[in-house]
């Protein structure tokens, strides 16, 4: 026991590496935030422009992931220009804001071996290649369901993608993220041990777009 204990706490503190050399890493997590639920846990608080009704948000791109198969880089050491305000708010329509896409270039993009250019061409590429459930638009109450009816109904929108290759998380029991692990060609593949802990939640809740 206490050589699990340990074993875990050493995994733990090696979970990312800061500062590592810009695109080595071994494959992508496309990270998918449902916005009603992060505007009904954080956003609505912050009166965060994303959960204005007239976005109609689902599905967002939280962000594309640099990922070793066991922890991840992260505040690369990049050489390419950083992007510019026009190009984050550019991104605003699938990622919520453009204070999202500059974080997620900061702190994920660097570690790609991509120009910022690059690096947000091919998360809206990532993105619009994926099939969200369109089921879940129909919503129109808060409901309480398993977590892993999510994971269904993106492999029932997505016919290629495989059960361990799409993780769903929870935050505070609701639904928060689907991550869909992509090898760099950006094809679906097996995700890596710290990136394949589904919720496993029975009643966790989903608020409908509004």
């Amino acid at each position: 026991m206490i050589r699990i204990f340990l074993s875990a706490l050493l995994l733990g503190s090696m979970a990312h590496a800061d500062g590592e050399n810009p695109g080595q890493f071994d494959y992508y997590v496309m990270a998918l935030s449902w916005s009603p639920n992060w505007c009904a846990l954080e956003g609505d608080s912050r009166k965060a422009d994303q959960c204005h009704p007239r976005h109609d948000h689902g599905w967002i791109l939280h962000g594309l992931w640099p990922q070793f198969e066991s922890g991840w880089p992260s505040f690369c050491r990049a050489n390419e220009r950083a992007p510019s305000r026009a190009m984050t708010a550019a991104m605003a329509d699938i990622m919520g804001s453009g204070g999202l896409a500059w974080h997620q270039w900061k702190k994920h993009g660097t570690c790609s071996g991509l120009s910022a250019t690059e690096y947000y061409t091919q998360s809206r590429a990532a993105y619009g290649a994926i099939n969200r459930p369109e089921i879940l638009r129909k919503l129109d109450k808060t409901i309480a369901l398993p977590a892993s009816v999510i994971e269904a109904a993106f492999l029932e929108a997505n016919p290629t993608l495989q059960a361990d290759q799409i993780t769903i998380t929870c935050k505070q029991n609701h639904i928060q993220e689907a991550r869909i692990c992509l090898t760099k060609e950006f094809e679906f593949r097996r995700c890596g041990r710290d990136a394949i802990r589904d919720c496993k939640a029975t009643k966790a809740t989903l608020n409908p777009i509004r």
